[in-house]
């Protein structure tokens, strides 16, 4: 509304300026921006009168001045590299994003997810990315071969992961102790009597379920068994993975007695599948899962499952990134990695 359309005694409301803050503060302008912007050089006699005066004038900073003079656009891109079919069908994901949520909404950020389902679309994105769209990536569910990870890092983009691509990994990122949760579990079947003890794995290019399957073949060596392969099942995360995995240890061995998934949603296919067999679970095949999610509690009978902090996890990334956005245009600092506990949750079904 323009002032000749003011209505008639009704004032024109004037919002308070950067001047009218300087004026009042008797400093300089260029100072109140460094106060409002947060910078550490002012005084802390100068700070407490820039902001005696804001309080005052009820100043309130313009959004997009004050990105364009600090870059920034309080805004985290959360990418799953992955289609919507696996966002929505496992609860690993959403119990990160909550965590992830939690911690932005706390700091004032907003969150920004984004889906790639393949390779091909890395590069566009990294490019996208890196236009000053959003001051740091999270990535979950990384895969040895994900090159998104090194562009950004050459691009100069915060980044953490969740889990990492290899043992030299260079980027910050959090994990679960995947080896330490899966040895739990085969402990937990060794110590109820179970001798014939398959695993169904998750992806093998994935550090968290190569991970889980060297677990299961260290608690089996630890108590002088021989690793039978052939009660090594490859699956994918998914339930029908998990299905046609259990489908597989049955034809090669129709005697085993229990069974480790590197997951509750193949732990939940793997029921299935026992129990369309004929077998009873836990009478005649122990079953465990891992992640200790929803999937968990629902099924029939109830998983015993190894339960990893997916919230926070999730909490701890953004945590990271937030020191690491932080620290940009301050120096380089040393990428961090926190590793989390996992516990195992007893339930019926081992």
């Amino acid at each position: 509304m323009s002032p000749a359309e003011q209505p008639p005694g009704r004032p024109e409301v004037r919002r308070p300026t950067l001047n009218a803050v300087a004026a009042l503060a008797g400093v300089g302008r260029g100072t109140v921006s460094r106060v409002v912007n947060g910078s550490p050089k002012v005084s802390d006699r100068t700070r407490a009168a820039v902001e005696r005066a804001i309080a005052e004038l009820g100043y309130v900073p313009n959004p997009a001045a004050r990105s364009l003079a600090t870059r920034r656009t309080d805004s985290i891109a959360v990418v799953v590299p992955e289609g919507e079919a696996r966002l929505f069908s496992e609860p690993y994901f959403s119990g990160i994003i909550r965590g992830v949520s939690v911690a932005l909404a706390g700091a004032g950020m907003q969150l920004l997810l984004i889906l790639v389902p393949d390779e091909k679309e890395y590069a566009r994105l990294a490019t996208y990315l890196s236009a000053q769209r959003v001051d740091g990536v999270l990535i979950l569910a990384v895969h040895s071969g994900d090159t998104l990870p090194d562009r950004l890092h050459e691009l100069a983009v915060p980044t953490v992961l969740a889990g990492r691509r290899g043992a030299g990994e260079p980027l910050g990122h959090v994990r679960a102790d995947n080896g330490g949760g899966a040895r739990s579990a085969v402990e937990h079947l060794l110590a109820g009597g179970r001798r014939s003890i398959g695993t169904i794995t998750g992806p093998l290019d994935m550090e968290a379920a190569q991970a889980r399957l060297d677990g299961y073949r260290e608690a089996l060596e630890s108590v002088g068994m021989t690793v039978d392969e052939e009660l090594i099942a490859y699956g994918d995360f998914r339930e029908e993975g998990g299905r046609a995995a259990m489908r597989e240890l049955l034809r090669r061995r129709p005697g085993l007695d229990a069974v480790f998934a590197a997951s509750d949603v193949m732990a939940s296919g793997a029921v299935l599948e026992l129990r369309a067999s004929g077998r009873r679970v836990p009478e005649d095949v122990a079953v465990i899962g891992f992640d200790d999610s929803i999937v968990a509690r629902h099924t029939d009978p109830p998983l015993t499952s190894v339960r990893q902090p997916l919230e926070e996890m999730g909490r701890t990334m953004a945590d990271l990134l937030l020191e690491e956005i932080g620290r940009r245009g301050g120096g380089e600092g040393r990428h961090r990695e926190v590793v989390l506990p996992t516990e195992l949750v007893v339930r019926e079904s081992a």
